[in-house]
């Protein structure tokens, strides 16, 4: 039967899982995708009869750059040199450009660029494991319009996109997303590219070659690793190999989706992540220098470190340039502009500015249809620019209608980015309106079962589960009428969107009014300083990039008032036990913050520490040496803490040296064996190495979850119980019953279900992050002692000061008022170990390779899964802690097995308001920072996290209180 705390616990998340999706859907709008397609064919600039476009994955600029930066990498710079051999030899006919790569800078999004000339949206990254065909016009649309048969050798990503636009007995497709594969795609595109271009080039128009292993190496083991200068002198011969096979009638065009950033990743906005390479290659002279462009029309930049500028175009510049070379029409959505050197045949500019003129009118008439439709409102603010822009087109002669002609397709472009920010405020109102709500509504009920007695929890529980769900379903029905009535007014809002917000609204008020909480001066005072600041951080971009210092101050700062009553305690032992253990927290806490990596904005005050450097995804050495020890020493501090209340017996006595101990070695091993992997150490071992780890991840996980959480269902308790016979005076024999572990009856059983989840998070997490999760874990067991320490120092001291001295001293009743600063220190800790072990909120420090943990090749949901654990796994931890505040040293007598679970309860919601709070300031800041220029670099990152955090927390706690605490409650019910 599900428990009545379980159910209220999914409420809450219900609530929340609505707030934030209302909220997200307003705020990370996708773009509308007209489904037009154009039919104007110019022939006339026509310059070659087929095209090969060759993809190097994460290529970034200044690996082929003439002038790379300074001083250069041994490992990527100078190596892939024939680009700039052939524009230095040949000017007229080789091209090397900086081209900008619009983020998010994910393949299939890049992909989605250079084949449509469209813009990605914020909310497109998430596509990148899982997306779908592409429908609106593109060049290989228009390809295939025209009769033109397309070949294929490399990344599967392009069937993905265009199922059907391939030749069967010209395509061969290859896995994309084995990370740990640097070779296969690359050699199957050598095998197969070769021989189209060598032997059958009548039979093809289009060729496509995409090789990863750049992009991989880059992912595996970093830019400047000996791995990936292998790789980029692999393309070079590659590049030799097709410039000596193609003919006058071929143009060659090789480019990077994108680029990488120092560590080998990408995804992001960064300066090294959208400046990728493109070079573009003809046998047939291109340009002719007797007429000179204007230079207002060929914008240079400077890549970072180098020492002189060079030509910068857009990516999707690329679209337009390809249709026109090859005699398509140029794809309906485009906002690309054509490439001015490729069309600078004569001395007139004729054929450039006709180009151009194409261009233009093109993308004319893809605005003209975009205001036409349904978005078209969103035009309206920048009609007027385009109007002007467009008219001034036909005023000008020369030069300057060339540059009035650029002028235009630029502010297109420009407009666009910004229109496709736009943000529908009704949905984000809704989403923080619910967000709000939730908030009060889980205080009320946090405040009030304060003061529920003991033998009307579970009816007033009930009661209040009963109402809520009751009132969603009156609200369901109220918002599907609402939206029948309003629906002309609701404009860009679905119906189930409708219902959704009137469902989480009418039961949030529903709850808040039967609760009735009383708001007294006390409790408002009672809230906690370091929420309301950590959610004032999200109002300042600066505060939000560094977060992970602040919180690191904010919790050493928590555990203040409990060295000021350590001082003092009325014992010694209690003041030694209280300084010591918050003396052990601090030294944890500030070892883990050892362990960082830096956000962009945070250089040069930043040095990354948990990899072994800014440019290698390595483990640091102080991780190798360290790693085990701690693997090691873990389990022994368990055991250490279990043994002050003789808990180490029972279930402890076997669960923690049989599987917990060996479960954290075997997934130390496991990154072990992934270092030795990829730095090579033991020389290439094929697959070997590869399956040892895919079996030891996927039994260590097995064993835990299924044996482990089977083993502690069966028997939690952690008790030694022995009888003996003890003699009086009288002669009567007397039976002794001694109860070791007694007095943490509660707690040691629960913290073993914790150990289970503990180690599938080791599992997933990197070398640097098992350390830094094995100090947390020391960290927590040192602040539940702190807390139970601080509770018997008010205790005596209650005692004391009370009139009836003896009775208070004899209550052996611990049940004490659980108060939201004890959770407030719990809560930041599980923040600071998402810091620490290697995460920030942006997409580059996605950790991909937990990815690969449970198999070589991405499958669903086991690979998703990894991520996820990896990533915010130490938040599900510091939830599913959350009831051990309570539980600790917590004996069971003279309390009734239930007794625990309504403190439990409150923990749970105490938890869940801190992160919902969390979330709605970082709603809240990026709806009023929405045009901010950080926005989509800083704002929309926390807020997401914020977001997936709030579930993940209210996951945590709906296992740790709905089966956890349940489980452990009815067992020691059953046996005392």
């Amino acid at each position: 039967m599900i428990s009545r705390e379980f159910r209220i616990l999914f409420w809450v998340l219900c609530i929340h899982i609505t707030g934030i999706y209302l909220f997200t859907k307003g705020f990370l709008l996708t773009r509308l995708a007209l489904p037009d397609k154009s039919a104007d064919t110019c022939t006339s600039l026509t310059t070659h009869k087929r095209a090969v476009l060759l993809v190097i994955d994460a290529l970034r600029f200044d690996f082929i750059a003439e002038h790379p930066p300074e001083p250069p990498s041994p490992f990527h710079h100078n190596i892939l040199t024939l680009p700039r051999e052939l524009t230095a030899a040949h000017p007229d006919r080789s091209f090397i450009f900086n081209a900008y790569s619009d983020p998010p800078t994910t393949t299939l999004q890049r992909l989605k660029g250079i084949t449509t000339g469209s813009l990605p949206t914020f909310v497109d990254a998430g596509e990148n494991f899982g997306g779908s065909s592409i429908l609106e016009d593109s060049i290989i649309h228009q390809l295939n319009a025209a009769g033109k048969k397309i070949a294929l050798a490399g990344d599967d990503t392009w069937l993905t996109l265009f199922p059907d636009a391939f030749q069967p007995n010209m395509s061969f497709a290859f896995d994309s997303f084995n990370v740990e594969d640097l070779h296969t795609v690359d050699q199957g595109v050598i095998d197969n590219l070769l021989p189209l271009i060598r032997h059958h080039q009548n039979s093809w128009h289009f060729a496509i070659g995409h090789g990863l292993g750049v992009d991989h190496a880059g992912h595996r083991v970093g830019p400047d690793h000996p791995v990936l200068r292998d790789k980029l002198g692999q393309m070079n011969t590659l590049l030799h190999d097709v410039v000596a096979a193609m003919d006058d009638d071929t143009l060659f065009i090789m480019l990077g989706d994108h680029g990488m950033d120092k560590m080998g990743n990408h995804g992001g906005d960064s300066v090294q992540e959208t400046m990728s390479a493109l070079w573009i290659y003809s046998k047939v002279p291109l340009s002719h220098p007797e007429y000179t462009i204007p230079e207002a029309i060929l914008p240079v930049i400077t890549f970072p470190g180098t020492p002189v500028p060079h030509r910068h175009v857009q990516q999707i510049d690329l679209v337009p340039t390809i249709s026109l070379l090859l005699g398509l029409p140029i794809p309906f959505n485009n906002l690309g502009t054509v490439i001015p050197e490729l069309f600078n045949w004569d001395s007139d500019a004729s054929s450039l500015q006709k180009a151009m003129e194409l261009n233009a009118a093109q993308i004319r008439r893809y605005l003209d249809a975009y205001r036409s439709s349904s978005s078209g409102k969103e035009l309206d603010a920048v009609w007027h620019d385009f109007s002007l822009a467009w008219d001034g087109i036909n005023a000008m002669e020369g030069n300057h209608r060339l540059t009035a002609l650029d002028n235009f397709t630029r502010l297109a472009l420009s407009a666009c980015r910004v229109l496709w920010a736009q943000f529908n405020i009704f949905l984000m109102g809704a989403g923080l309106a619910v967000i709000g709500l939730s908030i009060v509504a889980g205080w009320a009920l946090y405040s009030t079962l304060r003061d529920i007695a003991d033998v009307e929890w579970e009816k007033w529980v009930d009661n209040k589960v009963w109402w809520s769900f009751s009132a969603s379903a009156v609200g369901s029905a109220l918002g599907y009428l609402m939206h029948l009535v309003l629906h002309e007014h609701l404009d860009g809002i679905a119906m189930h969107q409708t219902i959704l917000f009137a469902a989480a609204i009418s039961s949030s008020l529903v709850v808040i009014a039967t609760t009735r909480p009383t708001i007294t001066l006390k409790s408002i005072k009672s809230l906690p300083i370091f929420l309301i600041l950590h959610t004032l951080c999200f109002a300042s971009n600066s505060f939000t990039v560094w977060e992970d210092r602040i919180v690191l101050f904010f919790l050493i700062s928590s555990i203040v008032p409990s060295v000021i009553t350590g001082f003092s305690a009325p014992t010694s032992r209690l003041r030694y036990r209280i300084l010591s253990f918050s003396a052990l927290f601090a030294i944890c806490a500030r070892l883990m913050a050892m362990s960082t990596v830096c956000r962009e904005e945070q250089h040069p005050y930043c040095t990354v520490t948990f990899y072994a450097s800014e440019s290698s995804s390595a483990p640091p050495l102080t991780a190798l040496v360290l790693a085990f020890p701690v693997a090691i020493a873990v389990p022994r501090v368990v055991r250490r803490i279990l043994e002050i209340s003789k808990s180490d017996s029972g279930l402890a006595a076997t669960f923690i040296p049989l599987l917990f101990a060996p479960s954290l070695i075997a997934g130390t091993l496991f990154w072990m064996l992934e270092w030795v992997d990829s730095a090579q150490v033991l020389g290439d071992m094929g697959d070997v190495l590869r399956v040892t780890r895919t079996v030891l991840a996927r039994t260590t996980a097995a064993v835990m979850l299924i044996g482990g959480l089977s083993v502690w269902w069966t028997s939690p308790i952690c008790l030694a119980i022995s009888k003996s016979q003890a003699s009086e005076a009288s002669t009567q024999e007397k039976t002794e019953v001694t109860v070791l572990g007694f007095a943490n009856a509660f707690g040691s059983p629960y913290l073993m279900f914790w150990l289970v989840f503990f180690s599938i998070v080791w599992l997933m997490t990197q070398l640097s992050g098992q350390i830094v999760l094995g100090l947390s874990s020391i960290a927590l067991l040192s602040y539940l002692e702190i807390i139970d320490s601080v509770q018997d120092v008010h205790s005596l001291n209650n005692a004391f000061t009370s009139p009836n001295a003896s009775p208070q001293l004899a209550d052996t009743n611990p049940n004490h008022d659980l108060s939201f600063s004890d959770i407030v220190p719990l809560a930041l800790l599980a923040m600071h170990t998402y810091h620490s072990t290697g995460h920030q909120s942006t997409f580059s420090s996605i950790q991909w390779k937990s990815a690969f943990i449970l198999g070589k090749t991405l499958s669903f949901p086991f690979s998703h899964l990894s991520i996820a654990i990896n990533t915010f796994g130490s938040l599900f931890l510091g939830a599913l802690a959350v009831p051990l505040i309570v539980l600790w040293n917590l004996p069971p007598i003279p309390l009734s097995p239930s007794r625990p679970r309504p403190n439990a309860l409150r923990a749970a919601l105490a938890i869940s308001l801190y992160f919902a709070v969390l979330a709605f300031g970082a709603a809240a800041c990026g709806a009023v920072l929405r045009r901010h220029l950080m926005v989509w670099k800083i704002f929309a990152p926390r807020y997401l996290g914020a977001g997936f955090g709030l579930w993940v927390v209210d996951v945590g706690i709906l296992f740790g209180v709905g089966v956890g605490v349940g489980r452990v409650g009815g067992e020691i019910g059953r046996v005392f």
